[in-house]
């Protein structure tokens, strides 16, 4: 009932649905269909329990699938048909229809097949076209818009399909030695090492997974005077003395899906929204904030989640290329073996910081789209249980996700300096390189148009 409540509101804001006949131009306004299903999709995946970089890629074709849709009539964006690599252009609608319907639906088709729980989408897609049929769009528009998703929906998945993701499921796993510097699978769950093989899958715009390669890790050597050990007591001292509000900082930015509850003999699984559908989240919140209308909604969506899959595909790389040991590891080895993080280590290894990378790169999404200064107050982790936080800007808020992780425990300071330096170069190069149409006026005070 809460779920058909929702459709129920945007479908009252949206007071007249717009149809869009072949050769004729039609602007559709209203964004709350679109943020909704991006909230479902993000619940489907935090119910999953996908991974961060599987997450990612989930997150990236659904919205491209929808930003398409729309670019179909919209004079002042330009499809990301291509300028994606590999991507060709969807078909062109052959009958009238509605371009919101088509393009929130081709969305959660998108959506649907790259999930686990699709009967969780598809439930609520088809209560979504009940609550539109009952609002008066006209059952052949209907119809024809669900036609043309489907049409557009088998394109993107087409496309999709030969990311490489489907060949990587059979690879090998990553192969744990007895190197004093090579990652070790960490307590309490002592997992394997999360897609070793990431850097195979097909990026989106850069030119290769490592055409960002970060300088080397500091060389492990545990004598009292080297660098890594400086770096690992920064670690171990930083979680000791940390105040309240570093706490609240950590646990904000946790994001991680594979938290671990030990009771005993049991465990069992908190789950989590994973890093990626934090920054979804506050292209959100971004977007309602700039009150912006379907078309840049879309835009946001899909350059961040773009931003967000490159960044995966670079940082894995050299996750796996350097292998580094983590610092719970190396502290319960060699300095203190009582200690603990303050968040639990997640199951890949430490060299660069997923969250820097990442972040920087979305961070350098928005800032394009709704510039900066941009004040907002992220409350992305509200329906979690944690408290809002406020910024002034998207690269501010990457800083502090970056920053993050020393709090944590889990990364030490290279990994995440050199982490956001890495993902803000990769997410300037997606900005450069992909033209998509309106852009902010505010970023560094000269108008960035395309």
């Amino acid at each position: 009932m809460k779920k058909e409540n929702k459709i129920f509101i945007w479908l009252l804001a949206f007071s007249f649905i717009t149809s869009c006949n072949p050769g004729k131009e039609t602007v559709v306004t209203e964004p709350s269909a679109l943020h909704e299903a991006m909230q479902e999709l993000t619940d489907v995946i935090v119910h999953d329990i996908f991974s961060p970089p599987v997450a990612s890629r989930i997150y990236a074709y659904p919205s491209i699938a929808a930003y398409e849709v729309l670019a179909v009539e919209a004079p002042n964006y330009r499809p990301l048909a291509g300028q994606l690599r590999d991507f060709e252009a969807i078909p062109e609608p052959k009958a009238a229809i509605d371009l919101q319907v088509a393009a929130v639906d081709a969305f959660l088709l998108v959506g649907k097949a790259l999930i686990f729980s699709e009967e969780k989408l598809e439930t609520y897609r088809k209560n979504w076209h009940e609550q539109v049929k009952q609002q008066g769009l006209d059952e052949t528009i209907l119809k024809h818009s669900i036609a043309y998703a489907e049409e557009v929906a088998t394109h993107v998945l087409t496309w999709a399909d030969k990311d490489n993701y489907k060949e990587t499921r059979t690879f090998q796993k990553f192969t744990i030695t007895d190197d004093v510097s090579r990652w070790q699978p960490t307590p309490p769950g002592y997992m394997e090492a999360i897609e070793p093989h990431w850097n195979k899958i097909r990026p989106f715009v850069i030119d290769s997974a490592n055409q960002f390669v970060p300088e080397r890790p500091t060389a492990f050597d545990m004598d009292e005077n080297s660098p890594f050990y400086k770096e690992t007591m920064e670690v171990y001292t930083a979680v000791k003395e940390l105040d309240e509000e570093e706490k609240e900082i950590a646990s904000f930015w946790d994001c991680n899906p594979y938290v671990m509850n030990v009771h005993g003999h049991v465990m069992f699984a908190t789950k989590k929204i994973t890093p990626g559908g934090h920054w979804m989240g506050i292209a959100k919140i971004a977007s309602q904030k700039a009150e912006a209308d379907l078309m840049k909604t879309a835009q946001a969506y899909s350059l961040t989640a773009i931003a967000l899959a490159d960044a995966f595909i670079s940082c894995w790389d050299e996750k796996y290329r350097s292998s580094l040991i983590r610092p719970e590891t190396v502290i319960n080895k060699y300095i203190d073996e009582e200690w603990l993080p303050f968040l639990q280590t997640p199951p890949f290894p430490e060299y660069t910081s997923g969250h820097s990378v990442i972040s920087g790169a979305a961070g350098e999404a928005l800032t394009a789209i709704y510039g900066e200064p941009f004040h907002f107050v992220d409350s992305t982790e509200v329906r979690y249980g944690l408290t809002a936080r406020e910024f002034d800007s998207f690269r501010s808020a990457s800083d502090e996700a970056a920053i993050s992780r020393l709090y944590g425990g889990i990364h030490y300071m290279p990994a995440i300096e050199n982490g956001v330096a890495q993902g803000r170069s990769l997410g300037k190069l997606i900005v450069d390189r992909i033209e998509m149409g309106q852009a902010a006026e505010n970023v560094s005070g000269n108008k960035k148009s395309k």
